[in-house]
């Protein structure tokens, strides 16, 4: 009895002194992924606003050396870098809320019990079963063209219209929802549909807001569905004409004076500037998407 009461007396101590130590390493912890993760753009950075002499020399660590805007210049100067902008603009805003409406008329009936929606394993199978197999490259290929989309941005919008992974977790985040408040919406009257768009939808902000940052930073950094569906490159996407000039230095669509630009450039500060402007939209967009990760779910939506 005596041993077991001082165990249990040192047990509180034990654990309060085990514990004073995981506050120190998990902020140490999350502060090196944190560099882990900044670091590399700062240097990219660094990089795109240095001379060409010092990039490929590799001086270039943390901040410009011989600081100049020669590589933004050279970018912003060619029209087809702000057609592909516009594209890419055009496609997330299409595709974005088309994947977020799909997302949402999928999401609901799937997280009913199966009594509420016959065959309702069958429908969430099918679904998952697309994230494992595919029909693959050329099926998908013949399918769009068949369609009659090639060339235009239903291309690269419709065949990625349903994103099955955010279904996945929209529908977890519905069956999380109190069914108090569906019952209460059912008892005066209102339909499935009203019961969607005015309860599950609205209190849904902080889900939809992280799956709309997914759908924006998938179809911004989407390159390869642009080479195969645009036969045009004045239709490519931002992403796609950055790696025909970046990646395949493909200079078949550049001018004279275009070529004599591109030899006072480095090959390092011209791939960093066209990789910061590719993600600085994504960048600006995050801060107002961020403030609904941290909010609750459900957060004081059922009393008593």
């Amino acid at each position: 009895m005596e041993r077991t009461t001082v165990q249990r007396g040192l047990n509180p101590a034990l654990r309060g002194r085990r514990f004073e130590w995981f506050p120190v390493v998990n902020t140490t912890f999350l502060i090196l992924v944190a560099l882990l993760c900044i670091l590399p753009l700062i240097h990219i950075i660094a990089v795109s606003f240095s001379s060409s002499a010092a990039a490929s020399a590799g001086y270039v660590k943390l901040w410009p050396v011989d600081f100049t805007l020669a590589s933004y210049e050279y970018a912003a100067s060619r029209s087809e870098f702000w057609q592909s902008m516009v594209v890419s603009l055009k496609r997330i805003a299409i595709g974005t809320p088309l994947n977020l409406l799909l997302t949402i008329m999928v999401a609901y009936p799937l997280s009913k019990e199966s009594d509420a929606l016959r065959f309702r394993p069958v429908y969430a199978w099918t679904f998952f079963l697309t994230m494992l197999f595919n029909g693959g490259l050329i099926p998908w290929y013949i399918t769009v063209k068949e369609l009659g989309l090639l060339d235009t941005i239903w291309a690269l919008v419709l065949p990625t219209a349903v994103p099955v992974f955010s279904v996945v977790l929209l529908l977890n985040f519905f069956r999380e929802v109190p069914k108090e408040l569906e019952e209460a919406a059912l008892i005066d009257g209102a339909s499935h549909w009203t019961t969607l768009w005015r309860i599950y939808v609205p209190i849904s902000k902080p889900a939809l807001a992280t799956l709309a940052l997914f759908s924006m930073v998938e179809h911004w950094n989407s390159w390869f569905d642009g080479l195969l569906m645009m036969g045009n490159p004045a239709n490519y996407p931002l992403q796609s004409y950055i790696q025909t000039i970046v990646i395949q230095q493909n200079l078949s669509n550049m001018s004279r004076d275009d070529m004599l630009n591109l030899a006072l450039i480095s090959d390092r500060t011209l791939k960093a500037s066209q990789i910061f402007l590719g993600s600085l939209p994504i960048i600006l967009a995050y801060p107002f998407l961020q403030k609904y990760f941290v909010k609750g779910i459900v957060l004081g939506s059922v009393k008593g």
